[in-house]
Parts: structure tokens; sequence; C-alpha cells
């Protein structure tokens, strides 16, 4: 069990996460070759929950197989497959792995993904899940009755997107996750850097705790497309995509956008939280060119 990540926060450290998808399947070789190569280049490691409502093996179950190989994760919870029950349940047995950070999510809806006719749950949702983690803390369940076993002892996180089109509804959001107890935000992919700075400004400067800027790797201008067409609330720039299309190395150019971006968001927040679909093995390579140094685990 390790619990850097919560250290580093404690200590105002400038912030690395980086995001890998659990196996599709019972082999998580893959899963592991990629935590390896972020080990010592980031505070800690996002382990996904049916993220897009795709299948894929269990949050809990991928993270605990990282801690077992020293590589600390960020287990995501999401609400939409599971009832108060299920969602409790995963919690303590989570935190008795020795998992400690979570990030609180109310889930993608079932639509998006590849069984379009099984049923959603949403019994809570992000801010009530948050709510529900800061009970278990406490010592008590959902319905506040005392555990006889301890309290649980997580580090919870919730998403958060500054580049919302209704401002007061995101800053009403904002707070709610505040008040619910959440310790730190990772963003959404960010591609408005000047919504950002305004978010930072106006929203997040309410209290202290750190706003992790969602970095994204473009592999191409057709990728960049794709994410514009299929990806709710994203908006890359033209400008953008044209330099991709015109670059000799696509991915290259990604890649220096990426860190450009991270150098932005180093003026802006407490840290980034990097995303590289099917190329997290080049998450150090950006982290070299942003400058931005190895952490110590």
């Amino acid at each position: 069990m390790t619990e850097n990540f919560r250290q580093a926060v404690a200590e105002g450290q400038f912030l690395v996460t980086a995001e890998v998808a659990p196996p599709k399947g019972g082999n998580p070789v893959r899963m592991l070759e990629v935590a390896k190569q972020l080990k010592g280049r980031v505070h800690a490691v996002n382990v996904t929950d049916g993220s897009r409502a795709v299948l894929r093996m269990s949050s809990v179950a991928a993270s605990t197989i990282l801690l077992q190989h020293g590589i600390e994760p960020i287990c995501q919870i999401a609400c939409r497959d599971r009832n108060c029950i299920g969602l409790q349940a995963d919690l303590m047995g989570a935190y008795g792995l020795g998992i400690r950070n979570i990030l609180a999510l109310t889930g993608d809806p079932i639509k998006a993904g590849d069984h379009k006719k099984s049923k959603s749950v949403f019994e809570l949702e992000s801010v009530r899940l948050l709510k529900l983690i800061a009970k278990l803390n406490s010592g008590v369940d959902f319905n506040d009755k005392t555990m006889p076993d301890e309290p649980l002892n997580l580090f919870p996180g919730a998403a958060v997107d500054p580049q919302l089109k209704s401002w007061s509804g995101l800053q009403k959001r904002f707070e709610k996750k505040l008040e619910a107890g959440a310790q730190f935000f990772q963003s959404q992919m960010i591609t408005d850097f000047d919504k950002l700075d305004k978010f930072m400004n106006q929203i997040a400067c309410i209290d202290n705790k750190p706003i992790l800027a969602g970095i994204f790797l473009l592999k191409s201008a057709k990728n960049a497309q794709f994410i514009n067409n299929y990806v709710p609330g994203v908006n890359i720039p033209d400008a953008t995509i044209e330099r991709l299309a015109n670059a000799k190395e696509p991915l290259q150019e990604g890649m220096k956008i990426a860190a450009e971006q991270v150098k932005l968001a180093k003026t802006l927040c407490a840290g980034v939280h990097m995303m590289a679909v099917k190329k997290e093995e080049l998450i150090p390579e950006i982290l070299d060119l942003a400058g931005v140094e190895p952490v110590w685990n």
C-alpha cells in the first residue's frame, strides 16, 4: 500500500497522473506493461471503470493488480452499474485490498457502450457517491448505522469540465462536489485553455483543492476529428487539426502539442492528468518534452 499521491497533494507538489484501461478479458499483462512504464513519472495511475460503458475488468481488481506491482492506483468508481449496496461493498473491498484513492463518477450512459440492452442503475450520482464515501470514512454506512469493523480512510476525488457551456451549472456542481468531500479534481480533456484560466480564477479559487488539467494525446488529424464528432463537449480547434494534418509525422506532432499543453497547465493549475489511449507508453516522453521532472514512486 502506498499513499504518495495523498502526500504529494498535502505538500502542494505539481501533480501528475495518467490513465490506463483495465483489460477486456482476464489477462492484465498489457495493462501492467504500460503502467510499469509510468512508474516514477506519475504520482498515481487512474484505472477506469467501464469508461464509455464498454465492458472491461473490474476497476477494483485491476487497481489491486497494480498495487501488487508497487504502482499506486486511483480507482475510478462509477454509479451506473451498481446500487448503493454494491457501491459500498466495492468501496469496502477496495479499502481492504489497500486501495486508498477513489475517483467518484456518475458514469457514462449505457447507449454509448457495447452492451446497449443492459439496464442502468444510477441509484446515486457522483455528488451522492462522494457523500457516501465521507460516511464510510466516518464509520457509518448509507443508513447511518455504525460499521462494527472500523471506518475506511479513502481519499476521494471528482471529475470536472471547465469547458461546460453553462457557467452557473459548472460552478454549482463544483461547489456541491467540494461540499461533499472531494479532495482533488481531474478535468475532462482540455482544448480551451482560456476557459480553464477563467475557471481557475473565478470558480476554483474558492478552495485550494488541486485541479489536474486533462491532457489528451491526439494521434492524427483523423483522430482529432473523430473526437470532435463523437465526444460530447469537446471542440478541438481547427488550427490544431490543420497542424496535425500538415505534419510529416502526426504522432510526433501530437506529442509536441500535448507537451505544450502541459506547459500551459503548469501556469494555471496544480497538475495534469495524462490520457494517451493505446499509446500510454509515450506519456514519459511527453512529460520530458514539457520539462516535467520524474516523481518519487
